[in-house]
């Protein structure tokens, strides 16, 4: 209960953001995209029937779409870019421009931290409003570790050791979903 009022708390946290961000951390030019290797990883990988696809469109808009099931123990699609060295460490946390379909997303991020020798991850959610553009702001502080679906709290976000980013759709509700993102950007430098 304790962390489902943590990842509460972060939805809330994820506040319309008012002044200008600040240096990328995601683009979507083709070059940058070419460099990113974004990769879509469904719930296939466990035996679920997701399917997400991803495109960079002409206006250099990452488009995340597809289907969620939940059957087969499904009920996730994620879209992570290959390998990455960034150090995001003089930020107070990134800001996303996005367009929804009204679901909640999660912006990932892994780094060198490892649970039973094995990547993790540390999520954030964030609230889109369907059919609108909007901007949010997700500080570091709110990103919770996570393995395998399980919440590891005590893990603490290093931003400093970025290797990967990834945007992930879990929310239990089967069926189509479509996310776009204009950019990613860092907020509150040091």
């Amino acid at each position: 209960m304790k962390i489902r009022s943590a990842i509460a708390a972060t939805i809330l946290a994820c506040q319309p953001a008012t002044a200008g961000a600040s240096p990328a951390v995601a683009e979507f030019n083709p070059e940058e995209s070419e460099k990113l290797d974004w990769r879509v990883v469904d719930d296939g990988v466990m035996g679920g029937l997701s399917q997400g696809r991803h495109e960079i469109e002409k206006d250099g808009i990452l488009r995340f779409f597809g289907n969620l099931s939940l059957e087969n123990n499904g009920g996730f699609s994620s879209l992570r870019t290959a390998n990455v060295m960034l150090d995001l460490g003089a930020a107070e946390g990134v800001s996303l421009r996005v367009k929804g379909d009204g679901r909640s997303y999660q912006l990932r991020f892994s780094t060198d931290a490892r649970h039973r020798g094995q990547e993790m991850s540390f999520q954030a959610p964030f609230p889109t409003t369907k059919g609108e553009w909007t901007e949010v702001r997700v500080p570091f502080t709110r990103f919770i570790g996570t393995w395998r679906g399980q919440d590891l709290p005590d893990k603490v976000l290093d931003p400093s050791k970025i290797r990967r980013i990834g945007l992930l759709l879990a929310d239990k509700k089967q069926g189509p979903f479509e996310l776009r993102v204009d950019w990613i950007r860092t907020y509150g430098e040091k």
